[in-house]
């Protein structure tokens, strides 16, 4: 059972889309080290934040997890 009150996941949560927008986040068990949890809870966090619509991509070549490039230019496309 997950004893994570709501109020400290929110604040994990946007932490870590922080990270991801300053391509800074590394892997999911960088993360899980750095915020004392464990590695199935910051998969699930990114899956939550991809279902809330946030284009998050795992970028092998930087280790890490960014926001999708190619979703960025479609958007100022169509801006």
């Amino acid at each position: 059972m997950n004893n994570m009150t709501g109020d400290k996941r929110i604040k994990i949560k946007n932490c870590i889309l922080k990270l991801i927008r300053l391509k800074s986040a590394g892997t999911p068990a960088e993360l899980a080290s750095r915020f004392g949890i464990s590695e199935r809870s910051i998969k699930r966090m990114i899956h939550e934040l991809k279902q809330e619509g946030h284009r998050i991509v795992f970028w092998h070549a930087g280790n890490t997890y960014i926001i999708d490039p190619d979703c960025d230019h479609y958007v100022k496309i169509a801006l």
